[in-house]
């Protein structure tokens, strides 16, 4: 199960690749964004994801929608990940899966993370969620279809 559409999407404070806390709120004021929960850096369908991701960033950056990567791995391993990937979005770190349970991404009672992605509004309201944790490149596809109907967005993609 993940956060229901059109719910207010939970604020949070992480610690970020850019060396500083990230808290939505505050850096992403006003803007859209994407949220994408994942399990492990260097995990090959992580990796696949997150380089889908970097592969539209350009398209997204256009439209002034933010992306953000989060999962519980340190920061040292987010830097290594981005800088071996050459990610151009941040990561942020949620070592105690404080947030990951905010956002619902991650199986109660085994406690395996969820691969899910979020698309929030410019007031941070839910507007689209995928979840789905083998197919890691229908995650982009799905934000982009989402983008092309959403009007509450008013992007043209």
């Amino acid at each position: 199960m993940s956060l229901p559409i059109n719910r207010q999407a939970p604020d949070f404070s992480l610690s970020s690749t850019s060396s500083k806390i990230f808290t939505l709120s505050k850096d992403l004021k006003d803007k859209a964004c994407i949220l994408f929960f994942y399990s492990k850096d260097f995990n090959s369908t992580c990796t696949q994801e997150a380089c889908a991701f970097k592969e539209t960033f350009a398209l997204l950056k256009q439209l002034d929608i933010a992306v953000v990567g989060i999962s519980k791995d340190e920061l040292a391993t987010h830097l290594a990940f981005k800088n071996e990937y050459d990610l151009p979005f941040e990561l942020l770190s949620d070592k105690t899966g404080e947030v990951t349970a905010l956002y619902e991404a991650f199986f109660p009672f085994i406690g395996l993370k969820k691969r899910i992605t979020y698309l929030l509004d410019r007031d941070h309201k839910i507007v689209a969620v995928y979840e789905n944790l083998f197919d890691s490149t229908k995650h982009v596809q799905y934000m982009l279809d989402k983008l092309k109907e959403n009007q509450a967005l008013q992007y043209q993609v």
